[in-house]
C-alpha cells in the first residue's frame, strides 16, 4: 500500500521494498542501519547473478565468420514494468546470423533461443532481512525480440504509469507497450518506430519539446548488411572484424510523440547541420541550463555529437565549436559508453565517455554554458583507463559521499594473444572514486572479487536493485553471462532516494532536476534518467548520498516543463515519491 506523509511540510509519499506482487511501499523498511551498526568489513560488491535466479547467458552466434553486429551487443534494462517498487531487468540475446546459423558450433540454450529474456524481481524484505529473487517471465510477459538484439530503452510513452520498453535491434527495432496486467503488446507498427532501415544500439526516451510526452532518440550504428559484410585483416594479418569506417555510418533518428505513443519521425527537420557517425551511446541532459534538455551522442572513430535544444522543436549540432567533439588534441576516438552528470558538485553537467585499448576514456568538464573542456590527462581519468576498451558506464555515487564516481565495463575487440577462438575479447571491469579535487582514483583492487573477473563486458545498467541505498550495477556480457553486482557499501552512509513523477499517470519525469540543499556542504545536483551508458536502460529514480551527515536537506525540483518546487525538511535513508504540484 502506499502511505501519504504530510508532515515536516512535505507532500510526498514513502515508499518501502517489500518486493511483493503488488504495489507496496518502496522506503520505510529500505533504509540504512543506524550509524552504530555500520560496518566496514567485506566486499564493496558482490556477484549475485546466479544465486538471485538472474541466470542469463547470451549467445551472439560467432563461429569464425566475423559479422560486424557479434561483437556490440547485449544491452541491459531496469525498469519496474509491474510497478511493485523494485527493478525488473531485461537483457538483449543474439543468435546465429547468416550462414552461422546453419554451421554454429553448438545449439543455443533452448531458454535463452533468439529472445531477450525478461526477470522479474521478486524482492522480500523481512523483519530488514533481504531476499533477492528474480524470476523468468520472458513468455507470459508477451515480449517477443524477433531481431539481433542489441539493447534496450525504457519509458512510459503514452502516460499511464507503465513504463513500456524499446528494443533496438540489428535491422528492425521494436516498441513494446505495457498493457499494465505484467504483459506487452507489440506496438511497433502502431507506434511507428520500427527504425527501418536502421542499425540501433543505443536509444534515449526524452521529452525534448516540453508538452509532457516522451519523444524518442535513436543512435544507428553503421551501414551494415549480410550482403556488404567485409573481414578485414588485423595488426598482425590474421582475418578480423573491420572498423566502422568500413561500412559508413547510417542516420540518427528522432520520433516525436504526438500523444499516447504514436510518434512522428522529425528528424530530416530536427536535427539541423550534423554529420552522422557510428552511434554507440547516447544521453541526454540540459548542458547549459536553458531548461531545455539537449542530446549528446558518441560516435566510433567520428566526431561526437552535441544536438543543442533551440527551443522550437530544432537542435542545432555544436560539438565542435564546443569542445566536446574530439580530443584536447583533435583526435576523433572510437567513443562507446557515456553518461552525464556533475561529478565537480558545481551545478552543471559534465560527461564521460568510454573509449577504445590505448586511447583512454575522455572526461568533458562542463563551464555550465555548454562549452567544455577536456579533462582526461589531469583528471587522472585518460591514463588509468588506457588499458581498456570501455563499454557501459555511469555517474553514480558508490560509497554515498556525495561526490559522484564512476565504473566502465570492459572487453577489447582485438584478439588477445593465447586465447583460445572463438571469443577471445575479455577484460575486467574498473572502478574509480571522485577525490573531491578534480582526481580521481582506480579502486578496482579493494571493490571486491566480483571486479576481477576477466569478460566481454558490453552493456550496464545502474539502480537500487534491492532497494537498500546504494546502486548495483547489471552487466551484460558479449557470449557469456550476465552479472549482478550488489552494493554492500553505499548505505554505511546516509543517504535519500527520490523518485520523480509528473501529474498525468504517475510517469517518471525523465530529465527532471533536483537540488539537494544542505547547510553543510555544497548543494548537489542530480536528475532523473533512464539512458546513458551502453545500450542499456538505467534505474529512473535519483539517489543521492549524504556521507555522514544525518541532516534533511531541503528539496528544490526543476521540472521539465520549466516549473520548479520546493520540499522543506526532506526525510534521509529511505525512498521518497516526490508529486509534481503537491509541494507545499
Amino acid at each position: 500500500m502506499m502511505l501519504r506523509a504530510a508532515c515536516l511540510g512535505l507532500s510526498l509519499t514513502l515508499i518501502s521494498g517489500c518486493g511483493s506482487g503488488e504495489p507496496a511501499p518502496v522506503g520505510t523498511s529500505s533504509g540504512s542501519p543506524d550509524a552504530a551498526t555500520r560496518t566496514s568489513a567485506g566486499d564493496w560488491f558482490t556477484e549475485r547473478a546466479t544465486a538471485s535466479g538472474l541466470n542469463f547467458v547470451h549467445v551472439n552466434g560467432a563461429t569464425g565468420r566475423l559479422y560486424y553486429p557479434e561483437i556490440l551487443p547485449p544491452g541491459v534494462a531496469l525498469f519496474d514494468y509491474d510497478n511493485d517498487g523494485d527493478l525488473d531487468v531485461y537483457i538483449a540475446q543474439g543468435h546465429a546470423l547468416g550462414q552461422n546459423a546453419e554451421k554454429s558450433a553448438a545449439p543455443e540454450p533452448a531458454t535463452h533461443a533468439r529472445t531477450g529474456r525478461l526477470y522479474r524481481n521478486d524482492l522480500q524484505v523481512s523483519n530488514g532481512t533481504r531476499q533477492l529473487r528474480f524470476t523468468d517471465v520472458t513468455e507470459v510477459s508477451g515480449i517477443v525480440s524477433r531481431g539481433y538484439g542489441m539493447g534496450a530503452a525504457a519509458g512510459d510513452i503514452d502516460n499511464d504509469g507503465f513504463v513500456d520498453l524499446y528494443l533496438t535491434n540489428f535491422e528492425s527495432c521494436q516498441m513494446y507497450r505495457n498493457n499494465g496486467d505484467g504483459t506487452f503488446s507489440d506496438a511497433t507498427s502502431a507506434s511507428g518506430t520500427a527504425n527501418q532501415p536502421g542499425f540501433a544500439v543505443s536509444a534515449a526516451f526524452v521529452d525534448y519539446d516540453r508538452d509532457g510526452w516522451l519523444d524518442l532518440y535513436v543512435g544507428n550504428n553503421v551501414n551494415y548488411r549480410l550482403d556488404n559484410a567485409t573481414v578485414c585483416p588485423n595488426p598482425a594479418g590474421a582475418p578480423d572484424y573491420c572498423p566502422p569506417q568500413i561500412y559508413g555510418g547510417r542516420p540518427d533518428r528522432l520520433y516525436h510523440n504526438l500523444g499516447r505513443g504514436r510518434f512522428e519521425d522529425v528528424t530530416t527537420k530536427a536535427l539541423l547541420g550534423g554529420k552522422f557517425g557510428p552511434a554507440l551511446g547516447v544521453s541526454t541532459a540540459d548542458f547549459n541550463g536553458d531548461g531545455w534538455i539537449d542530446i549528446y551522442v558518441a560516435n566510433d572513430g567520428e566526431d561526437n555529437l552535441l544536438w543543442m535544444n533551440q527551443r522550437n522543436g530544432t537542435f542545432k549540432e555544436t560539438a565542435l565549436q564546443s569542445g566536446a567533439a574530439v580530443t584536447a588534441e583533435g583526435r576523433a576516438e572510437a567513443s562507446m559508453g557515456l553518461d552525464a552528470g556533475d561529478f565537480d558538485n558545481d551545478g552543471d553537467e559534465d560527461v564521460i565517455v568510454a573509449e577504445l585499448t590505448s586511447q583512454g576514456s575522455n572526461l568533458y568538464v562542463n563551464d555550465g554554458s555548454a562549452r567544455f573542456r577536456d579533462a582526461s590527462a589531469a583528471s587522472g581519468v585518460g591514463p588509468q583507463t588506457l588499458p581498456y576498451t570501455g563499454w557501459g558506464t555511469a555517474w553514480f555515487d558508490y560509497d554515498n559521499d556525495g561526490w559522484l564516481d564512476f565504473l566502465t565495463v570492459n572487453g577489447t575487440i582485438i584478439v588477445q594473444e593465447g586465447h583460445p577462438l572463438p571469443f577471445p575479447y575479455d577484460q575486467r571491469k574498473v572502478l574509480f572514486k571522485n577525490m573531491g579535487n578534480g582526481r580521481f582514483e582506480d579502486v578496482t583492487a579493494k571493490a571486491g572479487a566480483a571486479f576481477a573477473l576477466s569478460e566481454s563486458g558490453r552493456g550496464a545498467a545502474f539502480g537500487d536493485v534491492d532497494n537498500d541505498g546504494d546502486i548495483d550495477v547489471v552487466v551484460g556480457n558479449d557470449a557469456g553471462p550476465a552479472r549482478l553486482l550488489i552494493n554492500d557499501v553505499g548505505n554505511r552512509q546516509h543517504w535519500i532516494g527520490l523518485r520523480l513523477v509528473g501529474t498525468s499517470g504517475s510517469r517518471d519525469m525523465l530529465g527532471a532536476r533536483v537540488a539537494v540543499v544542505r547547510k553543510n556542504g555544497p548543494t548537489l545536483w542530480r536528475r532523473s534518467r533512464a539512458d546513458g551508458s551502453y545500450a542499456s536502460a538505467n534505474d529512473p529514480r535519483v539517489l543521492v548520498g549524504l556521507g555522514a551527515s544525518d541532516e534533511r536537506p531541503t528539496l528544490r525540483v526543476r521540472w521539465p516543463d520549466g516549473r520548479e518546487e520546493e520540499w522543506a525538511d526532506a526525510l534521509i535513508d529511505r525512498w521518497t515519491t516526490l508529486h509534481q504540484g503537491r509541494a507545499r
